[in-house]
Parts: C-alpha cells; structure tokens; sequence
C-alpha cells in the first residue's frame, strides 16, 4: 500500500529517506487522480523495498504542495537524495513511471 506522506511526515520520510521515493500530488475530487490510484498501489506493491512510494492529499498538505509548486493533479515526483529528480504531470500510463523508476534505482 502506498504510503500516507503529509505536510509534518516529509522531511523524515521524503527529504531524508535513504531510497528513491515517488510521491502522487492528488485529491479525492479529481478523477484524474482516481484513475491513477490502482496503478500507484500496483506500484508500491511491485517496489516494496526498493521505493517509497507514496501519496499526498494537496487539500489536507497544502504546506508540500506549494513548496513544491504543485499546479496541476495529478503530479508525481520523484526525489532522490532530497532533491526532484523527475516529474510526471497528468495520469500517465503504468510504464511512463516503471521507466522513470528504473532509470534512478
């Protein structure tokens, strides 16, 4: 399951994170974002281990989103050694992010 990432969680869990971590910016109003749900968990399942992957509700963590400059839901970011590597705007197909993953591991 992916993991809850929240505006008091993500320096521990994001910046200071020893793995690659893949965050969803989304909101439950979005369908966009609905749409990608199922393969942000097929994910987390599939890199346990290897990725954090995690999600983070823009409404109830506005703090992250702004400081990140998230615009547009849904927006995946992967960060690596605290710093935004890479980025995925809008519901991409499974193998867009399969791709970005592999490319930082």
């Amino acid at each position: 399951m992916a993991h809850t990432i929240t505006d008091a969680n993500f320096e521990s869990d994001v910046l200071k994170s020893d793995k690659l971590v893949m965050i969803d910016f989304w909101a439950t109003w979005c369908g966009p974002c609905v749409a990608l749900a199922p393969t942000i968990e097929a994910l987390s399942k599939e890199y346990e281990g290897k990725v954090v992957v995690g999600k983070l509700d823009v409404d109830a963590n506005p703090e992250t989103s702004v400081k990140f400059g998230i615009r547009n839901i849904p927006t995946v970011l992967f960060i690596k050694n605290g710093e935004v590597v890479d980025k995925v705007t809008g519901n991409a197909p499974k193998g867009a992010f399969v791709e970005k993953l592999n490319k930082y591991l």
